[in-house]
């Protein structure tokens, strides 16, 4: 058990600090709005990533490369809307007229959605973690659940630290705090971008 423990918290925390749609989703929101409001977001995957689980063990492994493009277009276009949220922040943030705060619950929301319209969730748990699952799971049940739990509990943690890591950036000063919100969004927006132009470039 205690190697499946170590898989899980090794690929989730790879995972969490690596540079991806999320981690620049999270970025931006806790430059803008803070690390309470920011919080909820951190456990988007354990919303958005049962339904992933399922699609891959049970579904995906049948389903054409044409879906997984429309999910990335999708994903894009997606991005390039928060891109949009995070640079109005951005333009107005020394005016006086602050952008509203979106809610906890509206932070979770558009996080899940990220997860669900990004492709690394899918090509993580298709190619490293669902064989795993399978495998540990037939040695053992305990085995499944340890690496899942693993897995979840690292990545959760991981992600809240990366809020309150950058959240405590809003303490450096308006002008820093600025350049930064427009760096995220600058991220988010590169993001939706590449989403874009790997369906163009799949599609010919």
């Amino acid at each position: 058990m205690l190697t499946y423990l170590i898989l899980g918290m090794t690929f989730a925390f790879a995972a969490a600090v690596q540079p991806g749609p999320i981690q620049a989703y999270l970025v931006s929101q806790a430059l803008s709005h803070g690390w309470r409001r920011t919080i909820p977001a951190a456990f988007s995957p354990l919303v958005s990533d049962g339904p992933i689980i399922v699609l891959v063990l049970l579904v995906l492994s049948r389903v054409s490369a044409s879906m997984m493009l429309v999910l990335r277009g999708a994903g894009g276009i997606f991005l390039l809307y928060l891109a949009f949220v995070a640079m109005r922040t951005w333009r107005h943030f020394d005016q006086g007229t602050a952008q509203p705060a979106p809610s906890g619950r509206q932070n979770l929301l558009r996080a899940t959605l990220v997860n669900l319209l990004n492709p690394g969730p899918y090509l993580g748990w298709s190619l490293v973690m669902g064989p795993l699952l399978l495998k540990g799971w037939r040695e053992a049940p305990a085995h499944g659940i340890a690496l899942v739990m693993a897995f979840y509990t690292t990545m959760v943690l991981t992600q809240v630290g990366i809020v309150v890591l950058f959240s405590t950036a809003r303490g450096l000063g308006p002008r820093v705090n600025r350049v930064l919100v427009g760096v995220s969004a600058a991220a988010l927006a590169c993001f939706g971008v590449f989403q874009l132009w790997s369906c163009a470039v799949a599609y010919r």
